[in-house]
């Protein structure tokens, strides 16, 4: 699965979980369709913080991957 629809999935389901806008996601690879494979990503604040979430693939169905993410307890300051 691209690095953009990861990044993409996960914003929507934070945006849904929270009630907030959609935050900026950047994944740095392609997520490999392979059970226990995990990737971290970063979310960038509207402060400018960031905060790391860890992807890791829960399952696969076919060409369907499926995903579950934890992201950090503490944020980095922004810069």
């Amino acid at each position: 699965m691209s690095a953009d629809k990861v990044a993409g999935l996960v914003a929507q389901k934070l945006a849904s979980t929270t009630g907030r806008p959609e935050p900026d996601i950047s994944c740095p690879k392609d997520l490999v369709g392979k059970v226990g494979t995990t990737m971290r990503c970063k979310l960038t604040a509207s402060d400018g913080s960031t905060l790391g979430v860890t992807i890791t693939v829960t399952s696969v169905d076919g060409k369907r991957i499926n995903f579950g993410f934890e992201a950090d307890a503490k944020a980095s300051p922004a810069r």
